[in-house]
């Protein structure tokens, strides 16, 4: 796995992320609000399934030639 989520589309992922999954653990919304776990986890891990099957990057990545 190659990182394909760059710094701010991390950082959004992961705020994104814990405000459903928080608004879901205080019935605030309803379950669906658990769907904030994926975003969140990828944020983390800073790997995203549906990137890598469209070829889209949000980081930056340095070769050395």
């Amino acid at each position: 796995m190659q990182c394909n989520v760059g710094g701010l589309d991390r950082v959004l992922r992961v705020v994104v992320g814990l405000v459903l999954a928080g608004l879901a653990a205080t019935h605030t919304v309803g379950a669906w609000g658990w769907i904030g776990v994926v975003p969140l986890l990828t944020g983390l891990i800073g790997w995203c399934p549906a990137y890598l099957l469209l070829g889209f990057k949000t980081c930056c990545t340095h070769k050395a030639d």
